[in-house]
């Protein structure tokens, strides 16, 4: 008998390491509007209600975030500018990091103060550096969702803090912007997970620290929890966006309407549970040096390749990644003209006889086509060519 229990104990240890892992059963979500997106491959691993209009309260500012670093990046602004608080941005209200009316900080200094600590304030400073003024900036934001196809959204203030039915998103879109965010900028992370930072105030009436706090407690509760921005109002109850990273895979929750702040982070930690328990990712880099196709019709006879882009695959089912295998789908011969960019073919991934995806191949180099003055040139440089060789013969 205890011969048996220990064949049964040693089945118990390596069965499941020889099996596919099992699929995780989908998460209860109690909040009444909910995404869970894979960040590499953009694929919904779940939703609800994912396309319901919902007032946002401060994940608006993930837009403002994303407008900011647009401007970062081309170099419009920087991030040891200073900026001057305005006594408009001063009277906001909600969460605020109190500044005062011409008191000046850098613009990395108000990125914190916007992500960390969700500063109205600060968003709006912000917003009237940019743009002049918070409506012309709010135009730019919508603007900026119509371009990632945004279809649920309007804002109507750069920081969430309307209650106003004019305002509005979805959890879709929500997940759409937090991944243009965090794929364009991955530097937002290094911020949105800081979880205490000192800043200091220097105004008319002296100087005096204050203490940013995170107001995503799940950067502390929850493994590989990374951001990125919470919310709440009486409209919008409680939201957030949050972004987590473990064993290569990144993960964002949204989470809109919950009835309170602990429902919001357990429903979102429910659903990262989720798609980390049931997700592996296939990466296949395309590095490998690929062989030039043959031209026709040209001065030259090649014209050199290369993969576009990696490849990524997204698994929710358990499958064996280690049988894909990779094709390369390439012309004979090309014919001249031939443009840079242009496409020549594909790289097609297939599991078991299914096809998975593929990944481009394009030309690296322009190759004109051949005239009639190409080609007698050709002959009249080879005929010279066999002249100088007849002559060193003798």
């Amino acid at each position: 008998m205890r011969k048996f229990f220990c064949v049964l104990l040693t089945l118990a240890i390596f069965i499941p390491a020889l099996c596919p892992r099992a699929v995780s059963a989908e998460p209860e979500i109690s909040a009444p509007s909910a995404v869970l997106m894979e960040e590499s491959t953009g694929e919904i691993l779940y939703e609800k209600n994912a396309d319901e209009q919902r007032s946002p309260a401060s994940i608006t500012k993930i837009m403002t975030l994303l407008l900011i670093f647009d401007e970062l990046e081309k170099g419009s602004i920087h991030l040891e500018d200073e900026v001057v608080t305005s006594a408009y941005a001063k009277s906001m209200g909600g969460s605020q990091v109190f500044l005062e009316e011409g008191e000046k900080q850098t613009v990395e200094t108000l990125i914190k103060c916007i992500v960390v600590a969700s500063g109205n304030d600060a968003s709006v400073a912000m917003a009237e550096y940019i743009a002049g003024s918070e409506g012309d900036f709010v135009a730019r934001m919508n603007e900026r969702a119509e371009e990632l196809g945004m279809t649920g959204t309007y804002f109507e203030d750069c920081c969430g803090l309307t209650g106003s039915a004019g305002h509005y998103t979805t959890a879709r879109d929500v997940a759409v912007m937090s991944r243009e965010l965090i794929r364009r900028y991955p530097q937002i992370l290094d911020y949105s997970s800081v979880w205490m930072e000192d800043i200091t105030h220097v105004t008319a009436q002296g100087t005096k620290p204050f203490t940013l706090a995170n107001t995503n407690k799940m950067i502390r509760s929850y493994e590989g929890c990374v951001g990125l921005k919470t919310g709440s109002t009486d409209a919008a109850k409680y939201c957030v966006s949050a972004v987590a990273e473990r064993d290569g895979l990144k993960m964002i929750a949204v989470v809109m309407g919950a009835p309170d702040h602990r429902i919001r982070f357990q429903d979102a930690a429910a659903m990262l549970d989720y798609g980390f328990g049931s997700c592996r990712l296939y990466v296949d880099e395309n590095r490998e040096e690929l062989s030039p196709v043959p031209v026709e019709g040209a001065m030259v006879s090649e014209v050199p390749v290369a993969f576009e882009e990696e490849f990524r695959f997204l698994d929710t089912e358990g499958r064996d990644l280690s049988l894909i295998e990779k094709k390369v789908e390439l012309p004979e011969l090309a014919q001249a003209p031939v443009k840079k960019g242009e496409n020549a073919g594909r790289a097609v991934f297939s599991l078991n006889g299914e096809e998975l995806g593929s990944t481009a191949i394009i030309y690296t180099e322009d190759v004109e086509k051949a005239e009639y003055a190409d080609y007698l040139e050709r002959v009249w440089r080879a005929f010279l060519g066999e002249e100088e060789r007849t002559e060193q013969n003798n």
